[in-house]
C-alpha cells in the first residue's frame, strides 16, 4: 500500500525486538524467495579493516530498499564495546517508489543473517542431526545458535570453539536457558569430526575449517567471510562437499569463500548447485544422508527487505 509523507513507519531496535521471532523471520525469507528474483546492487568501500557498504534491492510485489551499513571489527574489543555493525534500512513502495518505512538496520542484520542461515539449514541439514559446533563467538554466534535450534530443535549438544576461551565461556553462560548441553572445545580440529551441523562465523581471512575433518552427512553453514580476501573453509571442503548459496549475485564474485577457488580453478561456477530460490522450490538440495552440504551465507539487501517488510507488517498488526 502506498505511503504518504506522514505515513512513514519508523521501527527502532526496541520495536523490532517486540515483534521479531525466528519463525517469522525465517518464513519471511522463505516466502520472499517464492516471489520474482530480486534485482540487487552493492557498493563497498574499504578503509583498512573497516567496510562501508550500501546494498540496494528491488523485489517486485514486495518492496524496494536500501541498506547503508558500516562494519568495524574492532568495535567489540573497545573499552566500551560497540556492535561491529551499524546500519539503517529504507523501504520504498514497490509500485510508487514512495518511502514507506525506516528500520533499524543493526537489529535487522542480526535477525536476517541468522534467519538466512537457519533457512539454509532447514532446507539442507539432515532432519536427525544431534550435535552442533559453533565456530566463533562474535555478535552473531548467539542468534545463529538460537536460529538453528528453531529449525532443528532435536539437537542435543552444542559445542563452542573460539581462540579466546573467556569469550566462549561468556557465550555459554548466555545460553544457560537452553535444554541442550553446551560446552567448550579446546581443540577445533578435534571437534569438527564429531559435529553433524557446523556453523562458522568468524572474521578470519585464512581458512579455519578443514574439509578433510568434516564427517559424511554434515551440514556446514559459513557466515563470516564477507570480503573478497576472506575464507573460513579450505579447498578440501570444495572437493568433498556440495555447495549452495543464498544468492549467486552476492556471493560468487564478491566473497573470497567462492571467489578465490573460482579464480584459482579449484571449482567452476557450476559447482554451486543452487540458491535459495532453487532450495525453496525443491529443485536443488541434499541428495543423500551421507552427502556433506555447505551453505554460504552472503547476505544482501533483498534479504533485509524481506525481513524488514515482515517486521513492519507485524508491528502494524500488533495488538
Amino acid at each position: 500500500m502506498p505511503a504518504g509523507a506522514n505515513d512513514v513507519v519508523n521501527l527502532t531496535a526496541d520495536d523490532i525486538k517486540a515483534v521479531a521471532n525466528w519463525p517469522l523471520v525465517i518464513e519471511a525469507i522463505r516466502e520472499g524467495h517464492r516471489l520474482p528474483k530480486a534485482e540487487v546492487g552493492d557498493t563497498f568501500v574499504h578503509a583498512g579493516p573497516n567496510t562501508m557498504l550500501v546494498r540496494s534491492a528491488y523485489i517486485d510485489g514486495l518492496a524496494a530498499g536500501v541498506k547503508a551499513a558500516t562494519v568495524v571489527p574492532e568495535n567489540p574489543k573497545r573499552a566500551s564495546p560497540l556492535p561491529s555493525i551499524h546500519a539503517q534500512i529504507m523501504l520504498f513502495d514497490s509500485a510508487t517508489g514512495q518511502l514507506s518505512a525506516l528500520v533499524n538496520g543493526t537489529e535487522v542484520t542480526a535477525w536476517k543473517t541468522a534467519g538466512d542461515s537457519a533457512l539454509g539449514c532447514d532446507l539442507l541439514a539432515r532432519k536427525d542431526v544431534k550435535s552442533m559446533l559453533m565456530v566463533g563467538t562474535g555478535a552473531m554466534a548467539e542468534p545463529l545458535i538460537r536460529a538453528h535450534l528453531s529449525v532443528r530443535p532435536m539437537l542435543e549438544s552444542i559445542t563452542i570453539w573460539n581462540r579466546t576461551k573467556e569469550r566462549a565461556l561468556a557465550l555459554i553462560e548466555r545460553l544457560n536457558d537452553l535444554p541442550q548441553t553446551v560446552s567448550f572445545a579446546d581443540d577445533l580440529d578435534g571437534a569438527i569430526p564429531n559435529a553433524e551441523l557446523i556453523c562458522c562465523a568468524t572474521m578470519t581471512n585464512d581458512p579455519v575449517l578443514k574439509g578433510e575433518l568434516v564427517s559424511p552427512g554434515t551440514h556446514v553453514d559459513l557466515v563470516g567471510a564477507y570480503k573478497a580476501d576472506m575464507r573460513e573453509a579450505d579447498d578440501a571442503l570444495h572437493y568433498k562437499a556440495t555447495w549452495f548459496v543464498d544468492s549467486y549475485d552476492t556471493t560468487l564474485d564478491h566473497i573470497g569463500e567462492l571467489r578465490i577457488p573460482l579464480q584459482t580453478g579449484i571449482i567452476q561456477r557450476s559447482a554451486v548447485k543452487g540458491d535459495h530460490h532453487a532450495l525453496v522450490a525443491g529443485t536443488a538440495g541434499r541428495t543423500s544422508d551421507d552427502e556433506i552440504t555447505v551453505f554460504k551465507n552472503g547476505g544482501g539487501a533483498h534479504l533485509d527487505i524481506m525481513v524488514s517488510a515482515a517486521l513492519v507488517e507485524a508491528f502494524q498488526n500488533r495488538v
